[in-house]
């Protein structure tokens, strides 16, 4: 089941978007740029859900019998080690919950040893926040602050033209770009956009989980919108709009359209715990048009895809082994592949599966969710 919903009653504020439009945008970054590889692919593995909390002593849960003598959080580590190597992506992406803040005994030991893996093999991650992570004695603002100093880390506490005004912390984009002396080398044709989907709700009577707030979406239609104009902008002018993904913890109301039997690949064992309002940001993505995948974590024996207007939302799946999972059922990560198009440059396709933490790191629920043919032939309005 999923864990017990809290309710807060602190006070609800909310922040007048006026003039935003006039805030400075920066036009370069310090951060060194991800780019397709030259065999045209990029990868990203998702890990949702690891709840890390102390180590060799944190008991796994949920587990078959023959497993709970041995089983920790070093259980945890391993997968991710193993599946680092089996994979080796281009970039890893911890969708939240990576550390299980009532357990834990120092945050920042806990968070350090969770990301330790991806740290150890030089590949360039990101993490955001889910509902737990803050439960120990760092807050949300103060655990962004230690990620973004951890080696090898692109994450941002949030982007420095919207700090002023926008909520949470982990807001930020990634821009992928072509491959190293292609004609869009320079250019971003993959998209990524990292959203803080909150913990739990502080407004009175509106009890639940959190959800992507306002001026998150506000941040998210101005960046989109900026990256378009730059994709259509000279040099190598590009029609339509560059494909984006987004991630982020807490699932949204609309992943409740799905079940085992209408989804496009996974299964639904539990219910979705979304918040209790819709703050609407499927519509708000929708209307943009350029995101055509949503990664969550958060409900871990769910790993479904499915597709709403044009839109896929998917699973992560759980894959910590001190979180509750089912005994039997394996724990697992999903990875998302983009293809680009050798003539043109741009991507291409959009692929994903998942693998299991089994003897063999078995492969499973292949799928295409997004083809250039089929979708994105007609720009969004700025």
């Amino acid at each position: 089941m999923a864990d017990k919903i809290r309710s807060r009653t602190t006070l609800f504020s909310s922040v007048l978007l006026l003039c935003l439009c006039l805030s400075p945008v920066p036009t370069s970054s310090q951060r060194p740029k991800l780019r397709f590889g030259l065999n045209g692919e990029f990868k990203i593995l998702q890990v949702a859900d690891m709840h890390f909390a102390n180590g060799a002593t944190t008991h796994c849960l949920d587990v078959l019998p023959s497993q709970k003598a041995h089983c920790s959080d070093l259980n945890t580590t391993l997968f991710m080690s193993r599946v680092i190597s089996a994979e080796k992506p281009d970039l890893i992406v911890f969708t939240g919950d990576n550390i299980f803040g009532f357990d834990v005994k120092d945050p920042v030991k806990s968070m350090n040893a969770a990301f330790a893996p991806a740290i150890d093999s030089k590949i360039p991650w990101v993490a955001i926040l889910g509902n737990h992570d803050q439960e120990s004695t760092l807050s949300r603002q103060e655990l962004m602050k230690h990620i973004v100093k951890l080696p090898n880390t692109l994450s941002q506490v949030n982007p420095p033209e919207a700090a002023h005004y926008i909520d949470g912390f982990g807001n930020y984009n990634l821009q992928i770009h072509g491959a190293a002396e292609s004609s869009l080398q320079n250019k971003s044709v993959l998209n990524l956009y990292f959203l803080d989907s909150g913990d739990y709700s502080s407004v009175p009577y509106m009890e639940g989980y959190d959800w992507v707030k306002t001026s998150q979406q506000f941040w998210f239609e101005r960046t989109s919108k900026r990256l378009q104009r730059v994709y259509n902008a000279e040099p190598n002018p590009q029609q339509g709009t560059a494909p984006g993904l987004a991630y982020f913890h807490i699932p949204l109301p609309e992943f409740w359209s799905f079940n085992s039997k209408n989804a496009t690949k996974g299964v639904r064992q539990e219910g979705t715990y979304s918040a209790s309002t819709n703050s609407g940001f499927f519509t708000t993505l929708v209307s943009r048009g350029d995101v055509k995948s949503v990664f969550v974590g958060h409900d871990h024996v769910n790993d479904f895809c499915g597709k709403l207007k044009g839109l896929n939302l998917c699973y992560g799946g759980g894959f910590g082994y001190h979180a509750y999972g089912k005994a039997g059922w394996e724990r697992r990560a999903r990875v998302v592949v983009a293809e680009l198009n050798k003539k043109k440059g741009g991507v291409r396709s959009i692929r994903t599966w998942k693998r299991l933490d089994d003897q063999h790191l078995s492969v499973i629920d292949a799928q295409v969710l997004w083809t250039s043919s089929g979708n994105g032939s007609v720009a969004p309005l700025l």
